[in-house]
């Protein structure tokens, strides 16, 4: 089965294409060599971490050699404490001690961590050096690899230091998925679910039909559900690069709920995708009370995370609690809590929620857990 090639024009910057398919990371090589800002770099930089390494850094050493490149690699740890300034601080200073000049590139071979820290390096090394996304989620393929954003973590809080870069390629080998644990499936089909919903009639209902088979990891469902998220971030991304515009807030859709239950029940206990499948949940009914959102609409999305394998969450937290997680959330202004609100599949607003009523609505959400542990 040929590779999928979408391309992604992005105002401003040069088009870059997203491969998607099982023989990606064997054709890396070759397919880097066709890349003008990369054919000629004296050097490769592979990123990974201590859990892709050892699975898949030989294969793509080993095709970018073949191809005729010069390769480092450099081994983070695996997990969200990458995403730091400290472990970026190591990274710039072996890149400095190898000699990577700036007609050097970055690749980025591992999940969203891998590649948010690989493009933040890259981004801010001698000024920013190309860089290339080999993401090995679920997750990555649909949603991170796309669209330009990088950072690191503060204790203050994620992702508050960071840049806008778009890469120059990305390789999306769905053998690698092969590897994927069941939670780390979740995720990523919680972020295709989100997009199916904010885009479009068609996806949604393609994904309705689609969803056992994209449970089982069906290979061509897989790749299609892959490119489907690709088309409609890369579409969102082009109109709104630098989140300036408002566009690009419908991509938080089911993450500011999502975002405070992962806070409060403690990072890990949930995967970022059951986190915001609730979130989507529960938007879609707080979306009832403020912009008319249909109760067909509610049964729809939730009949669709359940057919995913990502059924509500049998938790809550008391309903203040929730609110002030939620403020403090990068997206709050002038003190409300934002929300991204689907009138309809394909039809979105952004709300921002007086404090009374997103009490009301965290309450009865509280209420329907039913006595749930908290």
């Amino acid at each position: 089965m040929p590779a999928t090639k979408i391309v992604v024009n992005i105002p401003g910057e040069a088009p870059y294409d997203v491969r998607i398919g099982a023989a990606v990371l064997e054709g890396l090589g070759p397919s880097l060599k066709k890349l003008p800002a990369v054919a000629a770099a004296p050097r490769l930089l592979v990123i990974t971490d201590t859990n892709v390494g050892p699975l898949y850094l030989d294969a793509a050493k080993a095709s970018l050699k073949a191809a005729g490149f010069a390769v480092s690699d450099i081994t983070v740890p695996a997990g969200e404490e990458a995403k730091s300034l400290a472990v970026a601080g190591e990274v710039w200073n072996a890149m400095a001690a190898l000699g990577l000049t700036r007609d050097c590139a970055v690749v980025a071979l591992g999940g969203g961590v891998v590649g948010d820290l690989a493009g933040f390096v890259a981004s801010t090394y001698m000024r920013g050096i190309p860089f290339v996304q080999v993401p090995t989620t679920l997750l990555a393929m649909v949603d991170s690899s796309v669209g330009g954003k990088t950072g690191v973590n503060l204790e203050a809080g994620k992702n508050l230091v960071g840049t806008f870069k778009q890469p120059a390629h990305v390789a999306a080998c769905t053998a690698v998925l092969a590897t994927l644990d069941e939670r780390e499936w979740a995720c990523g089909c919680a972020e295709i679910a989100k997009a199916a919903v904010i885009d479009s009639d068609e996806f949604f209902f393609w994904m309705t039909d689609h969803a056992p088979a994209l449970a089982e990891r069906d290979t061509v469902t897989v790749t299609e559900a892959i490119a489907r998220s690709v088309v409609f971030k890369a579409n969102v991304v082009a109109e709104d690069k630098t989140e300036s515009r408002g566009v690009r807030e419908c991509l938080n859709y089911g993450h500011t709920l999502g975002h405070a239950v992962e806070a409060l029940a403690g990072y890990g206990t949930f995967s970022h995708g059951a986190a915001v499948a609730e979130g989507m949940r529960f938007a879609a009914r707080l979306g009832a009370a403020i912009v008319g959102t249909s109760e067909e609409l509610i049964a729809a999305q939730d009949e669709l995370l359940d057919a995913l394998g990502l059924p509500a969450l049998a938790w809550s937290a008391p309903a203040g609690e929730m609110l002030a997680a939620m403020k403090r959330d990068k997206k709050t202004r002038a003190g409300e809590v934002r929300f991204v609100l689907p009138r309809d599949i394909g039809d979105w607003e952004l709300v921002s929620v007086p404090d009374e009523v997103l009490l009301e609505q965290l309450r009865a959400w509280e209420a329907s857990k039913d006595g749930a542990a908290s």
